[in-house]
């Protein structure tokens, strides 16, 4: 008889919709931990942009795969996909439930169903595409991804030149788009039964939410936070602070953009982020979406699915 799969819970959502207070809330009902799965909070020193949890939040739940590496170095799904799992290991050697958290897909992915590795590198070919980039910009490769594989465009930023870099090289050494490779892949290795939670709210709602916490990142202290990370010798290019927020409060501190007109871009760049999380979810049949209110309706459908009964909940706090 083959073993049951450890139960997980995974609440995923766009930006700005919630995910943090759910995730606190259910993970306190729960006796359960939170892994994060955000691609920034990874980061050390970033910690406003990335709306990463105070310390107040994390002495309340342990949290896990926050501060990972510093913003000059490497981070992808590899390496999150091999610290997540020790993580949920830990934490089951605990006694206690996991819960995943984010809003990065590919990370979730990685995590719930394994990870397509892909065609080799092609050095000579990377190399090129590296100097297309330093030359024009990697929104000059963007729009070479949209006409060979616009699947990808889709779930890509506009200016991760990582990834943007990655599907052209596997395109143009096989002449197949990594969306096509990945769909063959089928992603079969799910070493966990998987409860998912896909946050959503009414776009407008979902709006004014974001242009309030972009407000907030800024009054809080961004420009601050992004100012030291350039002392620091974190320069512009890196993938961190080309990400959401961190490029925008660059470009005020450099380009002597003003205030308003970072706020303005920071939303927009927020909402464009925000539509590409949708789009992501929404096409992964096994979430349930949900509003974030009421939390307790979430927390109970979690309970259901991890075999914790009213009464152990009482128990359990």
């Amino acid at each position: 008889m083959t073993a049951a799969k450890p139960r997980i819970v995974c609440i995923v959502g766009a930006t700005g919709v919630g995910k943090t207070d759910v995730a606190l809330d259910v993970a306190e009902r729960l006796n359960a931990e939170i892994v994060s799965a955000d691609s920034m909070q990874v980061y050390r020193y970033m910690d406003i942009g990335t709306a990463k949890p105070t310390r107040e939040q994390r002495r309340r739940v342990p949290h896990h795969l926050l501060d990972v590496v510093d913003p000059d170095e490497d981070f992808n799904a590899a390496l999150f996909r091999r610290h997540a799992l020790a993580a949920v290991a830990a934490i089951r050697a605990r006694g206690r439930n996991v819960l995943v958290a984010g809003g990065t897909g590919l990370y979730l992915k990685a995590l719930t169903r394994g990870l397509f590795e892909g065609p080799g590198r092609d050095e000579a070919l990377r190399a090129d595409l590296e100097r297309a980039a330093a030359e024009h910009g990697a929104g000059h490769l963007f729009e070479r991804l949209e006409r060979v594989d616009p699947e990808a465009a889709r779930r890509i930023e506009r200016h991760d030149r990582v990834r943007i870099v990655r599907a052209l090289e596997v395109h143009a050494s096989t002449g197949r788009p990594l969306t096509e490779w990945q769909r063959a892949h089928g992603f079969d290795d799910r070493p966990f039964d998987v409860l998912g939670v896909a946050l959503e709210r009414p776009r407008a709602e979902l709006y004014e939410r974001i242009d309030q916490r972009c407000g907030e990142m800024l009054a809080a202290g961004l420009l601050d936070e992004t100012r030291g990370l350039l002392e620091r010798g974190y320069h512009a290019g890196l993938r961190s602070m080309q990400s959401v927020g961190y490029r925008q409060a660059v470009q005020c501190l450099t380009d002597r953009i003003g205030e308003d007109d970072t706020l303005a871009a920071m939303r927009q760049a927020t909402r464009r982020l925000a539509k590409r999380q949708l789009t992501w979810f929404r096409a992964d049949p096994d979430f349930h979406r949900l509003h974030p209110d009421p939390v307790g309706a979430i927390g109970e459908l979690c309970a259901r699915f991890l075999g914790k009964g009213p009464a152990e909940l009482t128990e359990s706090g």
